[in-house]
């Protein structure tokens, strides 16, 4: 575990910027049917007719692509422990089948657990956002982080 990030390398402030992900309409469809089966979800007409304007992804699909990013972007090569939720999820703006997206956390506060003194707490700001950065999902949660010298 010595190679990993721990609590100590995630300042307040920080910006961690993720790779990308392209959203294919296949994608969108098949989540869809498992999923969310909403016309919107399913079917380009329907969704050209409907508020969204256009084949989108569900918001739950979304938050996936989201927590996909931030795993690949910094979870799985740090030392992090799990969270116990999030405090708030967005969803701004639909996410269209064909987008490419991308990702950042902000790390929006600190602290050591007065409990668990090798667990360090980061709350922490996750967003999705296009490739031109029109921002689509925001989501506000806890990460707990292994601190390296407790």
């Amino acid at each position: 575990m010595s190679g990993l990030l721990h609590y100590e390398d995630f300042p307040e402030g920080l910006v961690i910027p993720f790779g990308t992900y392209h959203l294919s309409k296949e994608e969108v469809i098949a989540y869809a049917r498992e999923w969310d089966p909403q016309p919107f979800h399913l079917d380009e007409d329907a969704a050209r007719h409907s508020v969204l304007g256009g084949l989108a992804a569900s918001g739950w699909q979304s938050s996936a692509i989201l927590v996909r990013l931030a795993v690949d972007g910094f979870a799985n090569t740090s030392a992090a422990m799990a969270s116990n939720g999030m405090e708030e999820a967005k969803w701004l703006k639909p996410v269209y089948a064909g987008e490419t997206l991308t990702g950042r956390a902000t790390v929006l506060s600190r602290r050591v657990s007065t409990k668990r003194p090798e667990m360090g707490i980061l709350k922490m700001k996750f967003e999705l956002m296009t490739a031109a950065g029109e921002l689509k999902v925001e989501i506000t949660g806890i990460q707990f982080m292994k601190v390296r010298n407790p």
